[in-house]
């Protein structure tokens, strides 16, 4: 007798089409159509969910979709009322011999022999454990506590080189910022620097550039009346589109363009 997987997929393929196909026609994901043709029946959905995907399916192959959702029932009720085995672990035999200075072998029983007032002699009574006949593994034991222990050591320690590192970072940084004392840089900056205004007579279009090292202090349009304050390390170059449209003032003194179109000139 068939399953309802076999007669899902029989049908599919007897109508020619794909499990993509199938999910487009039905609105069904693809796997969960494909677990039902293998007989998976839990895709974690609810009953509801299920046997309502199954009569849908069933409706689009053409199968009695009353039938394949009972037998679909039938399977589940028979599935919930078989009787579940308990699981059990096999482990391997583990016989423990207690090895003494007297050289006593265990009991044939498997129990260890007892021990005399001669057999704690020797090496004071110490016992050895030998693990026969055991399935469990063989390597060198390692407590978990102490593997926790070295790694919160070992971050403590890097934790500390790190602040102490930060602690040297910042001392020789004061230390080097202190050591000087004079700005040469920053004086002889203030030294040559000068602020002149532009001084728009009617619109026009201006470019500001610093000679020395080709920075652009300056670019766009001034309206007719606005008055733009530069600042300037050294000469510059002033680009205007219509010369006669700009004026510039320097220590309060106001100086036309040298030309009257579109040109440049440069400016102490």
């Amino acid at each position: 007798m068939q399953t309802i997987g076999e007669r899902l997929e029989e049908a599919r393929k007897r109508k020619g089409i794909s499990i993509r196909e199938a999910a487009e026609a039905t609105k069904i994901r693809g796997d969960y159509l494909q677990k039902f043709e293998n007989n998976q029946f839990d895709i974690g959905l609810s009953e509801l969910y299920t046997r309502g995907f199954l009569r849908t399916y069933a409706n689009l192959l053409k199968l009695p979709a009353e039938r394949i959702v009972n037998d679909y029932k039938a399977q589940t009720a028979a599935a919930e009322n078989k009787p579940k085995t308990p699981s059990r672990e096999v482990y391997g035999r583990m016989d423990i011999s207690f090895a003494t200075s007297g050289g006593k072998a265990p009991k044939e029983n498997g129990a260890p022999a007892e021990l005399g007032e001669d057999d704690a002699g020797g090496d004071g009574g110490k016992r050895t454990f030998a693990r026969i006949g055991t399935s469990l593994p063989t390597g060198t034991f390692i407590d978990q506590r102490v593997v926790l222990k070295v790694g919160i050591a070992v971050l403590v320690v890097i934790v500390l080189g790190l602040v102490i590192w930060g602690i040297r970072s910042a001392s020789s940084g004061s230390n080097t910022g202190n050591s000087g004392g004079i700005e040469p840089v920053r004086g002889q900056a203030s030294a040559n620097e000068q602020t002149i205004v532009l001084i728009a007579l009617d619109n026009v279009d201006v470019k500001v550039v610093q000679v020395a090292d080709g920075v652009e202090l300056y670019q766009g349009p001034l309206v007719r009346g606005e008055r733009r304050n530069i600042v300037k390390h050294g000469p510059i170059y002033v680009t205007a589109r219509d010369g006669r449209n700009l004026l510039i003032e320097i220590q309060g003194k106001r100086y036309p363009l040298p030309f009257q179109g579109y040109d440049r000139c440069k400016v102490d």
